[in-house]
């Protein structure tokens, strides 16, 4: 068995995701992450939905009530 550790700069690169999600589909290979790439992930939802928030908020875009969803 081999085992490669890879220190990834810019994780939101969009490059890094299509490679992660390449090498994740290979049955011989197991992904694990590290928590900061788990908060990296949540940060970055985060400041989506507050963008999205801000947007309703001033009328630019429509919001789903929960109970469509």
């Amino acid at each position: 068995m081999m085992h490669h550790t890879f220190h990834i700069k810019d994780s939101s690169n969009p490059k890094v995701k299509a490679f992660l999600e390449y090498i994740k589909s290979l049955d011989f290979v197991h992904v694990e992450s590290d928590d900061k790439d788990k908060a990296e992930e949540i940060k970055i939802s985060l400041k989506q939905s507050f963008k999205e928030l801000k947007l309703m908020k001033e009328g630019k875009i429509k919001a789903t009530p929960a109970k469509d969803l």
